[in-house]
């Protein structure tokens, strides 16, 4: 039997990443007195996608093409999160609004960036022709390629990229000074197990045997959430390859300020991170996986979409689930306010949205790529099993070729 919530009711999240910190941000802002998050790290945790120097961010960009409904969860998301990042203290230092450049070369590549809910001259982009174009959007030096078949759209404001690591840190921060109980480390905070009695979620239990008791438990693990819960396969966490370069104090200065710069079949960089000094480079693919074999108080908080750290304002406010059992994230990109779905207040059709739905997975094709591109010919979801080597590249090799 559900215990009746209240703001002294007991509030247990598992996983203090981007979407456990967020939660637990929305509830001590919300008044409830007892909020603990469990993680086997302190934040912000190594494994955490959160845990990242730069991640893109287009401000105010509404769907287009989905049904009336899916259209009202995309907005109410997108404005939400961008009145966050424009306006919250917590978030706001860690928004670059430097701009952002879109751009293709094949000609798959080139339709998809230019349909119908693509970038246009109406909505303010800047259309990119020749490689004169591409090179007038960032300082002399920068950009030195000849861009063949390349064609693209600019953005001078309302995008730019946020600094994922520092602000996740703030949001903890915020939600700590509030009254949130951080517990980590390897014994003390990385669950074992859910406490199941009578059919219903009673806490978690850690590995140094503590059962952590809650009215209410949030799972928020990530990745890690089909270890800790059976999702019925509606969750895929995929991988992406990048690399940090590391910048001399001349190429800082250079590239201080860019505009993002995002080949939907290539890759993206953006400016570097002035505190490692570093440039971050990721490839365009449909990522990888890495595949093992192996009516309740709990709440689901996971998403797996590939840009859920920009909802970071606001999925705490929107992910709880009404009354027993569930609210799941649609794996292709749904996110809903944690909290709001715990006290019943989600609207309807963000509530169907975001409902417990394991038939859509059934039979379901894992290479699907998900709107995701790449290179003609390597556009498809690959396998950790299937790599063989890996590429190691000297230092003194690399130095000797440039």
């Amino acid at each position: 039997m559900s215990v009746p919530l209240s703001k002294d009711s007991t509030i247990l999240i598992i996983g203090a990443g981007t979407w456990g910190i967020s939660t637990a941000l929305h509830l001590k802002r919300r008044g409830y007195k007892h909020v603990t998050l469990l993680d086997p790290y302190p934040v912000p945790s190594p494994i955490s996608a959160g845990n990242d120097v730069n991640k893109i961010l287009e401000l105010g960009t509404f769907a287009a093409g989905a049904d009336a409904d899916e259209r009202f969860v995309a907005n109410k998301l997108v404005s939400e999160a961008t009145k966050g990042w424009l306006e919250d203290p917590v978030f706001k230092p860690y928004f670059h609004e430097t701009g952002c450049i879109i751009a293709a070369t094949s000609k798959d590549g080139l339709a998809h960036m230019n349909s119908a809910s693509g970038p246009s001259e109406s909505a303010g982009w800047l259309p990119l022709k020749t490689k004169e174009d591409f090179q007038a959007t960032m300082p002399k030096g920068v950009l030195t390629g000849d861009f063949p078949g390349w064609e693209g759209w600019w953005m001078k404001k309302g995008s730019g990229w946020i600094h994922a690591r520092k602000s996740m840190e703030s949001a903890a921060r915020e939600a700590e000074r509030l009254g949130a109980v951080f517990i980590t480390g390897e014994e003390k905070g990385k669950v074992e197990s859910l406490v199941i009695e009578d059919g219903d979620i009673k806490g978690a239990k850690t590995l140094n045997g503590f059962e952590h008791r809650a009215d209410r438990t949030i799972l928020c693990a990530g990745a890690n959430a089909g270890i800790i819960f059976e999702m019925k396969d509606q969750l895929r966490p995929t991988a992406w390859t990048l690399a940090h370069i590391k910048m001399t104090k001349e190429e800082l200065q250079l590239f201080k300020n860019l505009p993002v710069l995002f080949n939907i079949e290539r890759g993206f960089f953006m400016e570097p991170d002035e505190e490692k000094g570093e440039l971050k480079l990721c490839d365009e693919h449909p990522g990888y996986c890495n595949w093992t074999v192996d009516p309740q108080n709990l709440v689901l908080g996971c998403g797996a979409s590939g840009h859920g750290f920009c909802h970071i304002p606001v999925i705490g406010g929107i992910v709880s689930t009404p009354y027993y059992f569930v609210v799941v994230i649609h794996v292709a990109d749904r996110v809903h306010s944690i909290t709001d779905a715990m006290e019943d207040k989600l609207d309807p059709r963000m509530e169907h949205s975001f409902r417990w739905r394991p038939e859509t997975a059934v039979n379901r094709e894992w290479e699907d790529l998900q709107d995701r591109h790449g290179p003609e010919g390597s556009n498809r979801m690959m396998n950790f099993g299937d790599i063989v080597e890996w590429t190691n590249i000297q230092p003194e090799i690399a130095e000797a070729k440039l």
